[in-house]
């Protein structure tokens, strides 16, 4: 029998089109509809709009599984309830992921899920303690403490928050004495891999060496397992500060508050000594026991540093001044280790993981660098548009979805595959809308804003959002960083917070100033007046209609880029039209909005044995079927096919080839032009 998931989650499931309601129930008409997002600018709608919905989806209904006995270790679950797993190839939640993921999202969108995620990894011992669980990486699991805390912030939920105390303090006290992966007392630090890189890949040589000889994962090597991580490090300090939270809301002894604090203010102080570097201006990535330093750069402990308040104002400036970028966003490790290259980089090294994209964006909208942070933003609604969805690793170069290289089995340099539907790259795309743009911050008092508009994104309103017992529509007006009004329901409000207490249907109005006045695609006009900031690819201002690379498309149904055949031009090519439903499309930025008709040409390539057959569309409508010719046996081959007389309207009209009932398709596509 099919298991049930929480009713809240499956009226936004259905609600969402994405699961069908039985007949019988109510539920779909008795809770409001998911999260939208409406941006004004008709760009802006189909670049982050398009990749919004796909995150929805991919936490809603991808990623959210039904309710299942084995992981309620800690008899704290709601069997009606589901959870939410770590992604495609991942079926469990795991405990990073079901943290991250509820930090960035589901606590807020589906609270009744993240609650059940949560007590998903968390078990008991032998005495009946609660405890996160206790498995092989041991290392990352007091992350835990950050997302219940936030849970709590969001929900309110004061008996989750008694539980919840009682698992940090077990579990800090599990991790204090553990002698692996516990307290180092020389250097004041906690040892262990870094966080959530468990792969060898992740680290340089030492501890690793050219062939990666030990083993694939990052635990059995000696010198990892006893060197300390900037990102690892920072996550207890963050424990312990929840803790301390924790502690001092549900009225502990305040001797023990004290000591949760006193030990925080400690390991701040370790982290700053040993890792700050002022001759790069960042902190280092890495300590050996032997007290040698790393001078590496790590994306997530940068992001953490400036999130959880370790670096002070001036080494914030310098980190996001000095921290660098790929093209296609920020790099888990960095630069290449000696034993990868950028035609070979490692599964953990130089090479975007959108984990770590959402959390370097949050602390760049947190540091008010609007620029940088609309920036990483649009990098990776790019990567979920040109991919169908949010994968698990990227290209920092070409951003074509790869798994990067680390040994496996006997395989010095094994090239790993890439995961789809990746649940924690969904959230934080959300995250980057929700903490980001809208400036999202939760209290005990209430919901307060700081929002982020960049220049150029254009009005935005996000609707349908729900907050404790109240539905909110939220409107940006303007932008910058600068709120000039705050309103709800036409009303000033103090403080540009939402009570907790407000219940109902209410409208936010929020006025902002101050943008910054970039040049983010560097094509000499400012973002605000610039038609084409943001648009997808890597060319300066708007693609010109006389040649679109296939790889820049927004992509759905499965199409994603790839280099595993010669001879396309760009950074890559189209595959994945193999099933109905695969569709490309192509925004053509045209000089008039009079209507006209043209001629396109598509490059493609076709070794099946015979013609296959596209449905083309204009705008969502249906224009005709094409024809695309066998080109040869080989798939590196290719060729052109022209389509006459197609018609095209305003002066952004979207082309669209698609796999579409009584089509064969199962081609890959280059390039597109229209003349």
């Amino acid at each position: 029998m099919r298991k049930r998931v929480g009713s809240a989650l499956f009226a936004l499931a259905v609600a969402c089109g994405v699961v069908a309601a039985p007949a019988a129930t109510s539920l779909a008409s008795a809770s409001p509809p998911p999260p939208q997002l409406e941006f004004a600018n008709p760009a802006s709608q189909a670049l982050y709009g398009t990749a919004y919905r796909a995150a929805l989806d991919n936490l809603v209904r991808t990623n959210t599984i039904g309710y299942d006995a084995k992981y309620d270790k800690s008899g704290l679950l709601d069997p009606a309830t589901g959870i939410v797993r770590a992604g495609g190839g991942y079926a469990q939640p795991w405990t990073r992921d079901a943290s991250i993921n509820s930090w960035n999202a589901t606590s807020l969108l589906a609270p009744a899920l993240a609650k059940n995620t949560l007590w998903a990894v968390v078990d008991k011992d032998a005495a009946g303690a609660l405890r996160v669980q206790q498995d092989d990486q041991q290392w990352d699991q007091v992350v835990w403490a950050t997302a219940a805390w936030h849970h709590y912030l969001v929900t309110g939920d004061g008996g989750f928050l008694e539980n919840a105390y009682r698992t940090t303090a077990d579990t800090l006290s599990i991790r204090e004495h553990a002698t692996t992966a516990g307290f180092n007392a020389t250097y004041g630090l906690f040892t262990g891999p870094s966080f959530f890189n468990d792969g060898i890949a992740g680290y340089p040589a030492p501890p690793a060496d050219a062939t990666e000889s030990v083993s694939t994962g990052s635990s059995p090597w000696p010198g990892v397992a006893s060197g300390m991580y900037l990102s690892t490090n920072e996550v207890y300090y963050s424990a312990y500060v929840n803790a301390a939270n924790m502690a001092e809301k549900l009225g502990r002894p305040g001797a023990e508050v004290a000591g949760y604090r006193a030990k925080a203010t400690a390991l701040k102080a370790a982290i700053n000594r040993y890792f700050w570097n002022t001759a790069t201006g960042l902190y280092d990535y890495q300590l050996l026991a032997d007290g040698t330093r790393g001078a590496y750069q790590e994306g997530t402990g940068l992001a953490f540093a400036l999130l959880f308040g370790i670096a002070n104002p001036a080494q914030a400036r310098s980190i996001v001044a000095r921290a660098q970028e790929m093209p296609w966003g920020m790099p888990d490790t960095f630069p290449n280790w000696d034993r990868y290259s950028d035609a070979q980089p490692g599964r953990h090294n130089a090479i975007v993981w959108p984990l770590v994209q959402g959390l370097w964006a949050k602390a760049l909208a947190g540091q008010g660098n609007q620029s940088a942070f609309a920036s990483e933003t649009a990098r990776l609604a790019k990567l979920a548009d040109n991919n169908s969805g949010f994968w698990e690793i990227y290209n920092g170069h070409t951003g074509v979805v790869d798994g990067g290289y680390q040994r496996l089995g006997d395989t010095v340099k094994f090239h790993w595959g890439s995961e789809p539907d990746q649940t924690w790259s969904a959230t934080a795309f959300l995250d980057m809308i929700h903490t980001g743009l809208f400036g999202l911050t939760f209290t005990d008092r209430g919901l307060a804003f700081a929002p982020d508009l960049p220049a150029g994104w254009g009005d935005v309103t996000l609707r349908n959002l729900s907050y404790r017992t109240a539905n909110l529509t939220i409107s940006l007006r303007g932008a910058g960083t600068r709120v000039s009004s705050f309103t709800i329901d036409g009303r000033p409000a103090p403080g540009n917070t939402v009570p907790a207490t407000l219940s109902g249907s209410h409208t936010v109005a929020i006025t902002l100033t101050g943008a910054a006045a970039g040049d983010r695609d560097g094509d000499h006009v400012p973002d605000a007046a610039d038609r084409c900031a943001d648009t997808a690819g890597t060319v300066d201002g708007c693609p010109a209609p006389a040649h679109l690379e296939a790889e820049d498309a927004v992509n759905t149904g499965g199409v994603k880029t790839n280099v595993n055949h010669t001879g396309y031009s760009g950074r890559a090519f189209l595959d994945g039209l193999w099933a109905q439903g695969a569709a490309s499309s192509f925004t053509l930025h045209r000089t008039s909005s009079d209507p006209a008709t043209a001629a396109l040409t598509v490059r493609y390539a076709n070794a099946n044995s015979d013609t296959r057959t596209m449905t083309l569309s204009v705008d969502g409508r249906a224009v005709r079927q094409v024809s695309f010719p066998k080109v040869s046996d080989s798939w590196d081959a290719w060729g052109t096919v022209t389509f006459a007389d197609v018609p095209l309207t305003g002066r952004d009209p979207v082309v669209t080839l698609s796999y579409a009932a009584g089509d064969t398709g199962s081609i890959n596509l280059d390039w597109l032009a229209a003349g």
